[in-house]
C-alpha cells in the first residue's frame, strides 16, 4: 500500500469510527438530557467547586468557549435547560458584566442520575478495556484533538476562511 492509499484508509477510520462512536450508541445512555446538555450541567456542577470564589456562577461566555459552541448555541441550550427547572440564568451587574448560570437542585439531582447511568456503563467498560489502556487512549484522543484543531486552524488561515 502506498502512503497516499494509508492516508485514504486512516482518514476514513478516523471518521468512521467517530460517526460510530455518536451515532446512537451512547446516546442511547441519554434519555432525560442529550449528550451536550449533560457536559454544560457537569460544567456548571463542578465550575461551583473549582471556583467557589464565584459562588458556583459559570459565566456563559466561559461554558461556549469549553464546548466550542457559539454563544447563539450555548444560550439556546441554556434557555432550554432553564425552562426545564435545571439551572438558573442570570447577570451581573446590568448584563453588560455577563451573563451566569448556576445548577439548580433539580438540575444536580438529574446530573446526578446521568452521571450514575454513565459510571455504570464505562465502568464495564474500563473494566473490559482495561483502565491503564482507557487512560493512554484519553490522553492520545486528547493530542490528535490538539493536533486536529491546529491543523483546522491552519487551513483556515491558509484558505482565509472561517470555517472549514
Amino acid at each position: 500500500m502506498t502512503d497516499k492509499e494509508d492516508l485514504s484508509v486512516l482518514s476514513h477510520e478516523i471518521t468512521y469510527r467517530g460517526f460510530l462512536m455518536n451515532r446512537g450508541k451512547i446516546k442511547n445512555l441519554f434519555e432525560k438530557l442529550s449528550v451536550p446538555e449533560y457536559i454544560a450541567l457537569y460544567s456548571i456542577a463542578t465550575e461551583k467547586d473549582v471556583s467557589p470564589i464565584y459562588g458556583g456562577k459559570t459565566y456563559l461566555k466561559e461554558l461556549s468557549a469549553k464546548m466550542e459552541l457559539t454563544m447563539r448555541q450555548t444560550s439556546k441550550m441554556i434557555g432550554e435547560l432553564r425552562d426545564r427547572g435545571f439551572v438558573t440564568w442570570s447577570h451581573d451587574g446590568n448584563g453588560s458584566e455577563g451573563t451566569y448560570v448556576t445548577i439548580t437542585d433539580s438540575g444536580k439531582k438529574l446530573l446526578d442520575e446521568q452521571e450514575e447511568i454513565l459510571k455504570q456503563y464505562y465502568g464495564n467498560v474500563i473494566e473490559s478495556f482495561g483502565k491503564e489502556k482507557m487512560i493512554q487512549l484519553l490522553q492520545l484522543m486528547r493530542e490528535l484533538e490538539t493536533v486536529m484543531s491546529s491543523e483546522f486552524e491552519e487551513m483556515e488561515d491558509r484558505d482565509g476562511t472561517e470555517n472549514i
